[in-house]
């Protein structure tokens, strides 16, 4: 199989139906898919990025809107993040799926395809959402086939209110549960299918084919309430597993398909047994928001491989935003760890200018914000270095950091790993992950450090330093860094003095 994407490939996930509402106020008129820009999309191409993940592009019906626009507690979110929020900035939420073919407000799915081609001629990928734990409450299913969603009674709706509702069908009336996880209520704009019916099963390989068939990549929505543990868990009936199945089956016609599970719960590992090329890391989000170097470190002792099926990220459509979590100098300490460790980059709209305010899927319009320049100079120094071979094709490694005194604590301070790749082409990373002044040892790797001089070149600043090879060998690299400084060191040998006299004689 011949692979199209580099190693630790660079997506980019962008809010459709938001991305279209401000096209459409540039153009005075309703855009399509087929109004994105040509600009934009070079721009993607050439910042780096190989994947391109369009949320919410799949139609949502008139009963999810209806929910969405009458929930008191999603409305006072949405009032938070649009002060002026008018009705008809309310569409739904682009996970209470009513049919998985293009909206027709996008342009239906022949502007899909044509974007698509658009995407595939600059070498990017088509990322698209696969919901596979539930549908919206207006689904044909509903009246057509009742038995794939989870049914319940009237002693289930009186105990769980929150959790099951009555509908009314041409067929007649009857009580089906809200999709859910163990863990939270339901979520009042859809129905939960009943994985234990192998019909159900078949309906949603179905279903998953006919996405296939549109993009070359999912993201699979809360993709472990499927595993046979967690289901029966939650709902009381074992399954199938689904996912192996699934997978199979799409890669008989589209072996270079690629599937990426949001999951939690630490089964990252499990759902990758299954079948998944990637699984959200979100162990090592939730540690950079503690702002603790210790455990961000010790998750980066996980074997190369299994990081590399890892995605990384600091924010997304269900996130806060970055921005609005971490302060300018940690946000740029996290991202330099999170994007240059090993595994797929995903990178969120918004993001790289700074954007704070959180927009929920269910909306189509979000503020005008201000960009924070300095930290839009800072995503364009990092992406520039994501495009260098040694971070896709090199190989990695976690370094050590000592005490760079007796009793200097602040070395534990410290996470610092290298990439090397072809002709000695090396890239340190560096980052004092702490509110405090640090200092440590960094012990390098190198067989031939010892008979030369050696220049660090910041490629995340204009800093250069030039260090004797005889020192960086016997001790290591001394740093001595601020609270959340960040480095990424290109390494290059240079001649040491003695040495060049010797040359010229």
């Amino acid at each position: 199989m011949t692979k199209t994407t580099p190693d630790h490939p660079l997506l980019y996930q962008i809010n459709t139906r938001i991305w279209l509402t401000e096209i459409s106020r540039r153009l005075g008129r309703p855009a399509t898919l087929d109004d994105i820009p040509e600009t934009e999309l070079d721009y993607l191409a050439q910042i780096g990025f190989q994947w391109i993940w369009l949320l919410s592009v799949w139609k949502t019906g008139e009963a999810g809107r209806l929910v969405s626009r009458t929930n008191d507690d999603w409305r006072r979110g949405f009032e938070e993040a649009l002060p002026d929020l008018r009705e008809d900035d309310i569409a739904g939420s682009g996970f209470a799926v009513a049919d998985y073919s293009v909206s027709d407000g996008l342009g239906g799915s022949a502007a899909l395809a044509r974007v698509r081609d658009r995407l595939r001629r600059r070498g990017l990928r088509l990322m698209l959402d696969f919901v596979p734990n539930h549908m919206a409450m207006d689904h044909k299913w509903v009246e057509t086939d009742p038995h794939y969603f989870m049914a319940g009674n009237d002693a289930d709706l009186e105990r769980e209110a929150m959790n099951y509702v009555r509908l009314k069908r041409r067929g007649g009336e009857m009580i089906f549960a809200h999709g859910r996880d163990p863990y939270f209520p339901g979520w009042p704009d859809t129905l939960q299918l009943d994985y234990s019916n192998p019909a159900a099963q078949e309906a949603m390989l179905g279903e998953l084919a006919k996405i296939a068939a549109q993009c070359d990549g999912v993201r699979c929505d809360m993709a472990m309430l499927l595993l046979p543990d967690v289901f029966e868990r939650t709902w009381g009936k074992p399954i199938e597993p689904f996912w192996p199945r699934a997978i199979c089956k799409v890669r008989e016609s589209n072996p270079d398909f690629c599937f990426m599970a949001e999951v939690y719960w630490d089964l990252e590992s499990t759902l990758l047994m299954q079948g998944f090329d990637y699984a959200y890391d979100k162990r090592l989000y939730d540690r950079l928001r503690d702002g603790n170097a210790g455990p961000v470190r010790d998750h980066l002792r996980a074997p190369v491989d299994y990081q590399s099926k890892m995605t990384r990220f600091l924010e997304n459509h269900d996130e806060p935003r970055a921005a609005a979590t971490f302060s300018r100098d940690e946000h740029r300490a996290a991202a330099t760890i999170s994007y240059l460790s090993p595994g797929m980059r995903f990178f969120h709209q918004g993001q790289c200018e700074g954007k704070k305010v959180h927009i929920s899927p269910h909306l189509i319009r979000g503020p005008v914000e201000p960009l924070d320049e300095q930290l839009k100079q800072f995503y364009n120094r990092l992406l520039k270095l994501l495009r260098l071979d040694e971070v896709h094709q090199g190989r990695w490694h976690l370094l050590e950091c000592l005490p760079a005194w007796q009793d200097n604590w602040t070395w534990s301070c410290f996470v610092s790993f290298l990439w090397e790749g072809a002709n000695n082409r090396r890239l340190l990373v560096a980052v004092n992950y702490a509110s405090n002044q640090s200092q440590c040892y960094v012990r390098l790797p190198f067989a031939d450090m010892a008979d030369r001089d050696w220049q660090f070149s910041d490629q995340l600043s204009e800093a250069t330093y030039r260090r004797a090879g005889s020192d960086l060998s016997s001790r290591g690299l001394y740093l001595d860094m601020t609270p959340w400084q960040t480095h990424a060191f290109a390494i290059t040998s240079v001649e040491a003095p003695q040495c060049a006299a010797l040359a010229s004689e």
